[in-house]
């Protein structure tokens, strides 16, 4: 059984939020869930949904991470404070996370989590790109493990997807948002494609979802985080789990880590709202599907290329000169990777010795085994192709010389994947590779019980030859088995075999689980039933190996699926890349006669027996009979084909006395025995010769169809050239036209800051004249004032944009609206006296607004103060006319010269 991922027994599920004063302390010793939500594009709408959507007791904590201007400052935190009731801060550093608050990343910087605080540092680019959520969901994974959770919004890049591939192998929750509702579905679609995401939903819809997660048990309650969510009547009801995933997937799980298993259970109780075990039981054996989602869960994969650096040094420093040395070019470096995950540790090592061979002469031929209980990791193995954010801790040296870049992102080079043979394999139940020189088991035995680990440990010392090394992960160690192997490098965990006899104590026989029911009251398991199915089992095995033939059974392609005895006398492993095709395992002198025998089944669907065939290269007197039997079972589409091999015995020759009558018997005998062999070699003959007729007829098909595939691939060809020469086209105008947007850019740039200055003078200007100017709209809005006219007209700053009607003015004047009015119809400047209510007076001119386009677009009305020239002139009137009244009193004539 092999597993490869991260610890869940690590510190980042035992660490209690610390900080200094004991009522932090007290606080961190209950983990509460920690959110943590990604956008860049588009995400102030998804943000703004999913807050507004959230109740404000949910016991959690949202982190939010956005793509921000580094040269701006962010009023994200103000505008969200509008959308919850719940508190809405700016991250500062240092800054401790407490519950039913939300927390918003700062510009131009990268954040992560460590002991309840919120660290901050300056950004910086991962293979120039800015990834602040990928930073901050790994480091939260490892921080609280599995009541971690993962929101990743609308986006235009891949940004988060890594962060949330961590939080599910932390044990954590992981959400989406689907693409009918993203803005930008890059962001999304990237971590869907993982397929490490729990729940695709618009922000609404995950809102509702976070709520229910909020109130299940196994996320309240405030259990120490050391200890395993307990189950109320696990005793009973794991091992029907058990027995449920081994009929499922073959896979034993009854001596894996209780409470890694425990863990993952309690996380697909969360997600499907149960809280009883006997409920998610009940749920198992209703849904089979969800028997291979658990199965995949318990193996999820968490590896990276060159993972702990310091171990691949030593490799090329220790391991490999030594298992290099006396190598001829026949002899090859036979290496096992026990527990590969996805390959990035095989592709590691491969490279690495590699670079190590560049300088060796001569140099040896390399074989690297790499094996995995998890069929969908070992297929992306043998594929591989990774993600740009899975290759961060590759060399760009290494990238240019042993990665080809596709659609996709990056594929290891062919001659590093021809050195690989990926194969699924169960450490514990399936035979091991031989006469290896190295053997690497990391991070895969710290989830075997000691039971699996006494196992495998004498499985690996019988594995290598007598100078072979094996090495561990970091959290691992072989002290245990110090009888098997001797400690070579300490602080890598290499260690070297003892030549000492290997404790033969193997066991490679599968499980027997007996059949499990729930009942409403518990779940029973029948002792009774196990032992009766186990003395079935070896009474048929014995009845097998003494009455039934040896044979095999292949499919339609010949690949064989299943042996049936004893069957090395007539078959044998080919040399070169293991193969369990027939047609290549067949000794020599049974090919022929296997391959008639097989054709004239497949043409005429009955059980076809050939008899006498004698076989080389095995016992100089052995002759086998062999029969092919076509059947086809009801769940499969083609047919399977049952060959079985039958020993002729010896023939036993009696000693009768020779006479003529003897002898004329004999020749008789003889003569009918020859004319049969003539007439069945005659017939084999014709099947051989249809044979042959069919073969040269599908040769010939076959040559016509790569002709015509030949002519649809240069046809292909060229209309890729087409394209691509019109993609070049097209490259060429988006290039032209993104230079003209960006001289446009820049023009609209000098623009905005002229107007900006233009701006500044304006209030500047206003803001000096110490005159009473009013500008109104056409429909008369108040449009701007002077402050000298705030007061006149009883005005503050936000009366801009309201109707001038709706102002209470202290300027007498009636007919002031339609004065206004007969300006803007007519074009001509009126120009009247006012008084204020105090008998303030003024000249009150009011002339058309005119725009740069000579439209008009309102009025402009100035008051000049002209309440000293009025008084003035009325006092000098008044002067005049006392003086005209004295001069009329005057009875005499009077006469005033200058």
């Amino acid at each position: 059984m092999n597993f490869k991922q991260s610890s869940e027994s690590s510190p980042s599920d035992s660490i209690a939020f610390g900080t200094s004063t004991q009522k932090q302390q007290d606080k961190g010793k209950e983990l509460f869930p920690i959110v943590g939500i990604a956008a860049s594009a588009g995400g102030l709408e998804a943000f703004t949904q999913l807050l507004s959507h959230l109740p404000i007791d949910t016991g959690m904590a949202f982190v939010l991470i956005q793509h921000l201007d580094p040269n701006q400052k962010s009023l994200l935190t103000e505008i969200l404070a509008k959308t919850t009731q719940m508190p809405v801060r700016e991250v500062q550093n240092g800054m401790f996370v407490e519950p039913n608050q939300v927390y918003v990343i700062p510009p131009n910087t990268k954040m992560t989590i460590a002991q309840g605080m919120l660290q901050l540092v300056p950004r910086e680019k991962i293979e120039g790109k800015y990834m602040p959520a990928d930073a901050f969901l790994t480091s939260l994974a490892v921080e609280i493990g599995s009541k971690a959770i993962s929101v990743i919004l609308s986006g235009s890049d891949g940004d988060g997807t890594q962060g949330s591939e961590a939080i599910k192998a932390a044990g954590g929750i992981t959400f989406a948002e689907c693409e009918s509702s993203a803005q930008f579905s890059n962001m999304p679609h990237a971590a869907i494609a993982t397929g490490d995401v729990d729940f695709i939903l618009p922000p609404d819809k995950i809102a509702e979802e976070l709520a229910h997660i909020a109130r299940h048990p196994n996320v309240t309650s405030p259990i120490d985080s050391q200890r395993v969510p307990p189950f109320s009547e696990s005793e009973d009801t794991l091992p029907i789990i058990f027995a449920l995933l081994f009929s499922a997937t073959g896979v034993d799980f009854i001596h894996y880590k209780q409470t890694t298993l425990k863990r993952r259970i309690a996380r697909r109780m969360v997600l499907y709202k149960l809280q009883r075990l006997e409920d998610y039981v009940q749920y198992l054996q209703n849904n089979p599907d969800e028997v291979q989602a658990l199965y995949y869960e318990i193996l999820i994969s968490v590896t990276s290329f060159f993972r702990d650096p310091e171990a691949y040094q030593a490799l090329k420093e220790r391991v490999f000169p030594a298992i290099a040395k006396g190598k001829s070019v026949n002899e090859p470096i036979r290496i096992w990777v026990a527990g590969c995950a996805t390959g990035e540790e095989v592709y590691s090592i491969g490279i690495c010795l590699l670079e190590f061979l560049e300088n060796v002469l001569p140099k040896p031929a390399l074989q690297i085994f790499a094996t995995d209980v998890n069929e969908t990791a070992i297929e992306k193995a043998r594929l591989g192709i990774y993600k740009p954010s899975q290759i961060v801790d590759v060399s760009p040296e290494r990238l240019r010389r042993f990665f080809n870049q596709v659609e996709s992102g990056y594929q290891i080079s062919k001659s590093i994947r021809e050195l690989c043979v990926f194969a699924k394999h169960n450490l514990i139940s399936d035979p091991p590779f031989s006469n290896l020189d190295l053997i690497s088991c990391r991070n895969v035995l710290i989830y075997f019980e000691s039971v699996l680990q006494k196992q495998v440990m004498p499985i690996f010392h019988y594995s290598l030859k007598p100078t072979g090394f094996l090495m561990l992960g970091i959290a691992e160690s072989a002290g245990e088995f110090s009888n098997l192997f001797t400690l070579a490098d300490r602080k890598n965990n290499i260690y070297t075999k003892k030549l000492i006899p290997t404790p033969l104590n193997f066991n490679f026989a599968t499980s027997n689980y007996p059949i499990a029911r729930v009942t409403p009251d518990r779940a029973t398991m029948s002792n009774k039933t196990w032992d009766i199915v186990d003395l079935n089992k070896q009474a048929d095995q014995i009845v097998l190996h003494r009455y039934a033939p040896v044979g095999v059974m292949i499919n339609d392609n010949m690949d064989i699926l299943q042996f049936r005895g004893e069957t090395s006398p007539y078959l044998k492993p080919p040399p070169g890349d293991p193969s369990f095709n027939l047609f290549k395992m067949a000794r020599k002198g049974l090919l022929e006669e296997l391959r008639t025998a097989i054709y004239q089944v497949k043409r005429q669907d009955i059980s076809v027996r050939k008899e006498g065939i004698q076989i080389e290269g095995s016992e100089s007197s052995r002759k086998v009979n062999v029969e092919v039997i076509p059947f086809q079972a009801d769940s499969l589409e083609t047919r399977c084909f049952l060959v079985l091999f039958e020993d002729v015995p010896a023939s036993i020759i009696q000693q009768v006395p020779v006479t003529d009558e003897n002898v004329e018997q004999a020749v008789t005998e003889e003569i009918l025995r020859l004319q049969e062999e003539l007439t069945a070699t005659k017939q084999e003959l014709t099947a051989t010769q249809e044979y042959l007729q069919l073969i040269t007829q599908e040769h010939e098909a076959t040559t016509q169809h790569l002709k015509v595939a030949n002519e649809e691939i240069l046809s292909s060809n060229e209309e890729l050239q087409s394209t691509n020469e019109e993609l070049q086209t097209a490259k060429e105008e988006v290039q032209a036209t993104n230079e003209e947007l960006h001289t446009t850019n820049q023009e609209l740039y000098s623009r905005n800051l002229e107007l900006h200055e233009v701006n500044n003078d304006l209030l500047n200007l206003l803001s000096s004249v110490n005159i009473p100017i009013l500008i109104l709209t056409n429909d008369l809005r108040i449009r701007r004032f002077t402050p000298t006219a705030q007061q006149l007209f009883n005005l503050i700053p936000t009366d801009v944009g309201r109707p001038l009607s709706n102002i209470r003015s202290t300027l007498n004047v009636p007919n002031l609206e339609s004065l206004f009015t007969e300006v803007i119809d007519t074009l001509t400047i009126k120009e009247l006296e006012a008084q204020d209510t105090c008998g303030h007076w003024y000249n009150l001119r009011i002339r058309p607004y005119r725009t740069t386009e000579n439209q008009i677009d309102g009025v402009v009305m100035v008051l000049m103060d002209i309440d000293a020239l009025k008084r003035s002139t009325q006092q000098l009137q008044e002067a005049l006319d006392y003086a005209e009244a004295v001069v009329e009193t005057v009875p005499e004539p009077l006469t005033i010269s200058p």
